[in-house]
């Protein structure tokens, strides 16, 4: 009896521990919520804001506008030049670039700033604002001779057959190759100045015109024009049809 007493009161002080249980989670609530403030902060506030930034600035947006147009940029001449003020003299660069995108299309363009890159950035600008469309035969050459003359700039242009090349000096080669020509062979006279022989070079590409073109303009038919040169009518008709502009 004694041990069934002692049994019946040990099972109240046992349950006594048992009450005084849900005391305990009410101090380990504060370490946790501590814990929840200070993430909420830095989860919410901060790591809201570095995304927001982010997603603002945008520099993959801006790479992907640049370079949509994959144009072809070719840096033919830099110069310094200098000019005369009323404390001396101040220096600064002039650059001539030319810009193509390989699929007949090119322009070329100068620019001065005082230092080297902000030139080039000025001659890039003007050179994309003059692109003019030049046809091509078959994508690799012109469609006939031209000559062009621009002040001591003498040059000829020659269409050629594939595997010439690009037989040409250094601006009048860059030309071609941003404008995407694989065969030609030119002649420069007059003179080795990079601006004028840039200008004429642009006076023939200008001048080249496409049977398709002078087609439409006198109302003939494409195999008509190329079967004037002795071509059986056969040979005129596959001209006619890989004729594209």
């Amino acid at each position: 009896m004694a041990d069934e007493k002692t049994t019946a009161e040990g099972a109240p002080a046992a349950a006594a521990p048992a009450e005084a249980a849900p005391a305990a989670p009410a101090v380990e609530n504060k370490p946790q919520e501590r814990q929840g403030r200070g993430g909420n902060r830095g989860g919410n506030n901060r790591g809201g804001g570095r995304d927001n930034r982010g997603g603002g600035r945008g520099r993959g947006g801006r790479g992907n506008n640049d370079g949509g147009e994959e144009l072809i940029e070719k840096l033919v001449h830099i110069n310094r030049v200098s000019k005369t003020v009323k404390g001396g003299k101040r220096f600064g660069f002039a650059a001539l670039v030319v810009v193509g995108d390989g699929k007949g299309r090119a322009g070329f363009g100068k620019g001065k700033a005082r230092e080297v890159p902000e030139a080039i950035t000025k001659a890039t600008a003007a050179a994309k604002k003059k692109m003019v469309r030049i046809p091509l035969r078959e994508g690799r050459t012109l469609h006939h001779d031209g000559t062009g003359k621009f002040g001591a700039g003498n040059v000829t242009v020659r269409s050629a057959p594939p595997g010439t090349g690009i037989i040409a000096g250094g601006p009048m080669r860059a030309v071609f190759e941003s404008l995407g020509v694989a065969d030609v062979v030119t002649k420069s006279n007059g003179t080795a100045n990079p601006y004028n022989m840039i200008r004429a070079t642009f006076v023939a590409l200008v001048d080249q015109s496409s049977p398709k073109s002078v087609s439409q303009r006198r109302g003939k038919k494409v195999a008509d024009l190329l079967g004037r040169s002795g071509s059986s009518e056969a040979e005129a008709a596959a001209d006619a049809a890989a004729v594209t502009e």
